[in-house]
């Protein structure tokens, strides 16, 4: 079978036509090299699939016609046997109260050929969220200033802007990935790019809250937590040295003085998290230990083994491995203090988190599902108008082989990961769940292929997972999106994505109100998207011209784009043409959540990331002009009000 034969048989596009109209067929080195890096699955002989089965939905399956009748059935739980039986023809009809779950299906035709697959029993739909119509505070964390935070906002500065927000009258506060990234490669700071999705981000961990903490006992300096205090960008290196030395101050002060109920919290906390955070812990050590990827670790660390891992923990580096939880569970412990105040004020949300889409090869999730992603192929887009050459994203993302081999287990740990947290999500670049555009290293862009994915049954995970953690999912359902995808993402109950600067006709006019889906999260801006007092200004075109990229857009363009905005604002007997107008504008929409960024409300001018930029611009390290306890008079409270009236949550 030659390779394009193969690919087809996998479900892999070789060929395309782009955002310009130009068809792209992949060249035959970097097919194979995208084959190689997928693992062998071979195609059902019965099924098509695998089983997807709603409650409340006819429960019946039709078989190939390779089967050869009468082809018995079982479902299996591990050991257990849910369900069992046969048929005589090409239908299967399912039992009828089957419980919803994970489950393998053992196949076995008359011709005694016996295969197995997955079967999922998922709720009707995703959660659907308890509430009318509310809106969030959206935040970029780091940026956040205090008297007393060490240069970058953490999580006792979280739990600030949840107050602030309930001031407001929001219903919770949305926040970028919260992953963990690389302690020793503090300047890798995009939170989109993350070691794991897993686990939390350290450097959000408010040191002084530990009880272990001692001042003096970590060797930093009033002056330089000072001198962080008052930058207007977030020094990375700089806070991770801090932060990292008070952290094993505390853990040592933890280890060698332990207080019996902090003791069994984190014994608790281990058992809770086992066995990931023990993998995860075990891999941080062999990482700082080998310094290289680890694929080049010796042989016989380069594939996860529970076995192996438990002897690292019992050996000389047991304690760098307890470090390692120590810091997690921290970092959780202080992250569910955020959860339960927000459900303490009576937040409807509480926090809306987002996923990234991929994470970095070298990392933890890439070693530890080196079946389900791939580290030879960057997840990216190919050329449309925007990006002529395409996009590669330089991270891993899931492939559907390995996915399906382990029943989906891998990408519902990464939706619980947040979800513990949450009461939304949101799932960057959703279109991935049906088609995931892969480029292999060393090739350009424009030579990758889009693979399908099991789209079906990743909807069904998605709801189960979000129906278990009565989490809301948002899909970022932008770009080119494929016929018929957001009436399928409708149909489980996952919501879309609508951002105002994206929503015009093909004349540039603004779209109306009754425009806006009910089920969406919507909002001006994104964080890759300039801020309102940015746009208004033409700043963004005036940066990115200056840093030589193409900002897809003359200034005539923004004219007209202003005008336009007047004009559906005024069609809606709003006569001013404010941020506050904007967010009285999308209140008045049906959508039933809003975000209204943090930036946006402080006339911030310059926005959190340009794409396509690393160091020509400070991307995630800008910091808010206001402390956070300035914040609320700094913005004109009055106004904000007027504007979210018929969504603010009863404040007491």
């Amino acid at each position: 079978m030659d390779l394009f034969a193969k690919a087809k048989e996998l479900g892999i596009q070789t060929e395309f036509v782009d955002g310009q109209g130009r068809r792209h067929v992949t060249a035959a080195a970097a097919l194979k090299i995208i084959l190689d890096a997928l693992p062998l699955r071979v195609p059902y002989r019965f099924l098509n699939q695998a089983v997807v089965l709603r409650s409340g939905q006819s429960l019946q399956t039709e078989v190939k016609q390779a089967a050869r009748f009468p082809l018995r059935w079982k479902i299996v739980a591990g050991l257990k046997v849910i369900a069992q039986g046969e048929t005589g023809d090409r239908v299967i009809v399912w039992p009828p109260d089957l419980p919803v779950g994970s489950y393998r299906l053992h196949l076995t035709d008359a011709s005694s050929f016996t295969e197995d697959a997955p079967l999922i029993v998922a709720p009707p739909k995703a959660f659907g969220g308890d509430f009318d119509r509310c809106w969030l505070l959206a935040v970029q964390l780091y940026g956040v200033r205090s008297a007393r935070n060490w240069g970058i906002g953490d999580f006792t500065d979280l739990e600030g802007l949840i107050e602030l927000a309930d001031h407001l009258g929001a219903d919770g506060v949305g926040l970028n990935p919260l992953h963990a990234l690389f302690d020793d490669r503090p300047a890798d700071c995009s939170p989109y790019s993350p070691n794991s999705r897993l686990f939390l981000n350290a450097l959000y961990i408010d040191v002084e809250r530990l009880g272990d903490f001692q001042p003096g006992a970590f060797g930093g300096s009033s002056n330089a937590l000072a001198r962080l205090r008052a930058s207007d960008i977030v020094d990375y290196a700089a806070v991770a040295g801090l932060k990292w030395r008070a952290l094993r101050s505390a853990f040592e002060q933890f280890r060698t003085h332990p207080e019996a109920g902090r003791q069994r919290d984190f014994e608790k906390f281990r058992a809770e998290r086992a066995p990931l955070l023990s993998r995860f812990a075990c891999f941080e050590m062999l990482r700082h230990r080998f310094n290289k990827p680890w694929w080049e670790w010796p042989e016989q660390w380069r594939q996860p083994d529970e076995a192996k891992c438990a002897r690292l923990r019992e050996g000389p580096d047991r304690i760098e491995i307890e470090f390692v939880e120590f810091v997690q569970w921290v970092a959780d412990r202080q992250l569910q203090s955020c959860r339960g105040l927000a459900n303490k004020l009576g937040m409807k949300v509480g926090l809306y988190l987002d996923v990234a889409v991929g994470v970095q090869a070298d990392g933890f999730d890439a070693w530890n599902e080196q079946e389900a992603i791939s580290r030879h192929l960057g997840v990216g887009a190919p050329p449309d108008p925007l990006n002529v050459a395409g996009q590669n994203w330089g991270l891993a993302g899931f492939n559907a082989a390995g996915l399906e081999i382990q029943s989906f287990e891998p990408f519902r740990e990464m939706l619980r990961a947040s979800m513990r947290y949450a009461g939304a999500i949101r799932l960057d670049h959703v279109l991935g769940l049906k088609r995931l555009y892969l480029v292999p290293h060393g090739f350009a862009a424009d030579n990758g292929v889009y693979v399908q994915m099991p789209f079906e049954a990743l909807l069904a995970a998605t709801a189960q997972e979000s129906v278990a953690h009565r989490c809301v999912v948002i899909g970022e359902d932008l770009g080119t999106v494929p016929e018929g995808f957001r009436a399928q993402m409708a149909d489980w109950g996952i919501w879309s994505y609508q951002v105002m600067m994206f929503e015009r006709d093909d004349h540039g006019r603004f779209r109306g109100i009754d425009h806006y889906a009910s089920n969406a999260l919507v909002t001006f801006n994104t964080h890759d998207l300039s801020t309102y007092a940015g746009w208004r200004a033409f700043s963004d075109l005036a940066l990115k011209r200056s840093l030589g990229i193409d900002p897809g857009e003359s200034d005539e363009a923004r004219w007209h784009a202003l005008t336009m905005l007047s004009d559906v604002l005024r069609h809606n007997a709003i006569d001013r043409h404010d941020f506050y107008a904007v967010a009285g504008f999308l209140s008045r929409t049906k959508s039933r959540l809003l975000a209204i960024s943090l930036e946006d409300l402080l006339g911030v001018i310059d926005q959190p990331n340009i794409p396509g930029t690393v160091n020509e611009h400070p991307n995630w390290r800008r910091r808010l002009p206001f402390a956070i306890d300035e914040i609320a008079s700094a913005i004109d409270v009055p106004a904000l009000k007027a504007a979210t009236g018929n969504r603010r949550h009863a404040l007491a």
